[in-house]
């Protein structure tokens, strides 16, 4: 059967796969790791290759963030986890250098290490150096930069005990990554607080802190311009900041730059050996040197060239230097880039046209991350169809695994692999040029329902056994289906960036709003379940806000009101109370154009809320009585007993104390009504708190003992001990310490037995 590559191995046909073992593709790489080592290239660094040799003889490049380093912002919050789980936080280092082998780029490597030392303008002048020393390692995609910087960071990383913290400054899709949302990774990556709905400057003035008492290297992979780095850029000389970009980033002071071409002849053809064996580079090296100056040494081409050699194992070296020689060339695309282009149209070329489709759809992965979750709702096929097409893929080195791996859940099916940066634009129009667009929305739509359902499938986990969705789980397919919650868990924290990417490109396509407003649904339930809400708030925040923007664009009042409440509440939980004002005031707009009064009357009350934190008592009352109109015409006794007690917080903060006992009284009343004796006796202690600050103790004390009763009859102990204890407060005051002391005693008796059936229930 035909292979991926056109050669003997797997069937790349979606029905039926007779897989083949890894020795009937020669002695070429066997897995995506072979396509090199720089995430956003699929290509080695430069004319270095990190790489270690398989059971098979075969090489494979080790992913661009290693075991033993972490991308900032992988996963939900990678740093608040591992100080949950009772860990130190601090980032996980890079393997010493040496410990993966690594191709050429000595003379780079050697400059980039004297740039370091070398002293920089403020040191010549007499003045320290106030800011962290940037190297900047520049070349154009496919060229191993990225890999470069990788090698450079484990070489250093001894020097920098607090760690190397990796961000990426693009997109898959060549859109900037927003500033904010790269701070935001930063400071999780070192498990420190990121407030939700904080802006640009601030997370960026706290990584700056957090970095000026740390020794770190930071790398910022991918920047597009000056505007990017510089406001990470840490405060604190003892930190480095390795920057990779296409060209240079003016405005930055003392940037040190390297730019970078191609592999060097020798380097390049240790490469092409790692992929088709020694004995073909050895039987013909000048054929050898030939492939590898069609390639113009340039890293991301001869990992294409040697994949393409590795599924021919018959093919002799210099027959794919003609090939390659053969391949037309582009007049309109610049010199450097005619390489790649032309090695990447002799693999694809190669491939069977269900191969090549499936290979153009990955392109729409969020995040150019793909799974073969993701890869088969793309192209339609099973997911052990799509797990065979992945490894061939990337074995033709047009894919490269991630280096990451979801703990416990699909077993091979949580391999994640990555869609090069740099054949991601011929990708883009090849998919427009070949695929009606009908179709590749379809496709988005299946990879957005398949998304949804696991992320339902991942909250159903966490509920009871025996409960209705775990009984709705229980009918859904083996491969959505999580075995426990810790699984489920492990999931969700492995694909987060590419979840979040996912519903950010869903809103932004303006054509599956309903779709993605569901994608953002599950995700949302999802991490309250696991995360809870407290924890998750930085991206429910930004979920909250996409939900804005959809119900805006389509005018779903009510989609909007509540967007704007959940904001709203993030705010005013966060200390901007003025931005959660307005965006409470917008809600009741909304939700009066909705015609909901649950929204109208949820929007209210917050209004109230807010004035109350600004100390605005008397529009707070004011809000906290429209609220409670509108409760009371509706019946709802409950909601109007909370708002009673509310009117009455208010009221004794402004020091009305009559006003503050008569709405208490009322919440008491209301209280009564429902039959929720809890409830009364806590709205009894108010009015006893009132009393004694309006100077009637004595009046206080007989209304804290008829609470108590109250407190008694709910068999509340806990309520009764703390009523107790006020009750004794008074006493001391009216200077009856000996009442005071029986009351005292019986509370902390009270407090002894709640802990113990406390205790008792939890065993």
């Amino acid at each position: 059967m035909p292979s991926a590559s056109g050669g003997p191995g797997r069937a790349p046909d979606f029905a039926g796969h007779a897989g083949a073992e890894s020795g009937d593709r020669g002695p070429g790489p066997d897995s995506a790791e072979a396509a090199g080592a720089t995430a956003d290239e699929g290509a080695p660094a430069g004319d270095g290759i990190p790489a270690e040799a398989s059971a098979d003889g075969s090489a494979r490049a080790a992913a661009d963030a290693g075991p033993s380093e972490r991308t900032a912002g992988e996963g939900p919050a990678g740093g608040r986890r591992r100080a949950a789980d009772g860990e130190s936080g601090r980032p996980r280092r890079r393997p010493p250098a040496g410990s993966r082998p690594f191709f050429g780029r000595e003379r780079e490597l050697k400059a980039l290490h004297g740039d370091i030392e070398r002293a920089g303008l403020n040191t010549l002048s007499g003045r320290k150096e106030p800011r962290a020393r940037v190297l900047l390692i520049a070349g154009r995609p496919g060229s191993g930069r990225t890999a470069l910087a990788d090698e450079l960071a484990a070489r250093l990383a001894p020097a920098y005990p607090d760690g190397v913290v990796r961000a990426r400054l693009t997109e898959a899709g060549g859109e900037a990554v927003p500033t904010e949302r790269t701070a935001r990774e930063i400071l999780t990556f070192f498990a420190l607080p990121t407030p939700p709905g904080a802006g640009e400057d601030e997370l960026c003035e706290r990584v700056r802190a957090a970095l000026s008492a740390r020794r770190v290297l930071l790398l910022l992979d991918d920047a597009g311009d000056a505007g990017q780095v510089d406001p990470l850029v840490p405060d604190n000389p003892d930190c480095l900041v390795v920057a990779v970009a296409t060209g240079p980033l003016t405005g930055i002071p003392d940037v040190r730059p390297c730019t970078i071409g191609g592999m060097d002849t020798k380097a390049a053809i240790a490469l092409l050996e790692r992929f088709a064996g020694e004995v073909r580079i050895t039987v013909d090296p000048q054929a050898a040197e030939s492939l590898a100056e069609e390639c113009a040494g340039q890293p991301a081409a001869l990992v294409l060239a040697g994949g393409w050699l590795a599924a021919r194992p018959t093919t002799s070296v210099a027959d794919a230097a003609k090939r390659l020689r053969a391949q037309p060339q582009s007049r309109e695309s610049p010199v450097g880039d005619r390489p790649l282009a032309r090695a990447f149209r002799l693999v694809y070329e190669s491939l069977p046209s269900s191969s090549a489709r499936f290979l153009r759809l990955l392109v729409l992965a969020p995040a150019g991350r793909v799974d073969a979750h993701t890869a088969s709702a793309l192209a339609g096929c099973s997911v052990s169809d799509a797990t065979v097409l992945l490894k061939d893929l990337a074995a033709l080195g047009l894919l490269r695994a991630s280096g990451d791996r979801a703990a416990a859940h699909h077993g091979a099916h949580d391999d994640q692999y990555l869609v090069p940066g740099a054949l991601v634009p011929p990708l883009r129009a090849l998919l427009e040029e070949k695929d009606r667009p009908a179709e590749v929305q379809l496709a988005r739509a299946r990879m957005l329902e398949r998304t949804v359902r696991l992320l339902q499938s991942c909250r159903s986990v966490t509920e009871p056994e025996g409960s209705p969705a775990r009984a709705k789980l229980a009918t859904l397919p083996r491969t959505l289906r999580f075995p426990h919650a810790a699984a489920a868990e492990a999931w969700l924290g492995a694909h987060l960036p590419a979840l979040l990417a996912s519903a950010r490109l869903a809103v932004a396509d303006g054509e599956l709003d309903t779709l993605a407003r569901r994608l953002i649904a599950a995700l949302v339930r999802a991490l309250t379940a696991h995360h809870g809400a407290e924890a998750a708030a930085p991206e429910l925040y930004g979920l909250h806000r996409l939900v804005l923007d959809i119900a805006e664009r389509r005018e779903l009042h009510r989609e909007r009101a509540a967007a704007l409440l959940n904001l709203g509440d993030l705010d005013a939980r966060t200390g901007r109370t003025r931005d959660a004002l307005a965006r409470y005031r917008a809600a009741l707009d909304a939700g009066r154009a909705a015609n909901d009064l649950y929204a109208t009357g949820r929007a209210m009350e917050s209004v109230g809320g807010a004035h109350q934190d600004l100390q605005d008592w008397q529009r707070a009352a004011d809000w906290y009585g429209r609220a409670l109109s509108q409760r009371l015409s509706r019946g709802e006794r409950a909601d109007a007993a909370r708002l009673y007690g509310r009117l009455g917080t208010v009221h004794t903060y402004a020091g009305r104390y009559g006003e503050a006992l008569r709405d208490w009284r009322a919440a008491t009343a209301e209280y009564r009504r429902i039959h929720d004796l809890p409830g009364q006796a806590r709205a009894l202690s108010e009015v006893a708190r009132v009393q004694e600050y309006a100077g009637r103790p004595h009046e206080s004390l007989r209304t804290c003992e008829e609470a108590i009763g109250w407190a008694r009859q709910a068999g509340d102990d806990r309520l009764q001990a703390a009523l107790r204890l006020r009750a004794a407060d008074t006493l001391d005051r009216l200077g009856d310490s000996t009442a005071a002391r029986l009351h005292r005693s019986a509370a902390e008796r009270l407090l002894e037995g709640a802990t113990a059936e406390s205790g008792t229930r939890r065993t």
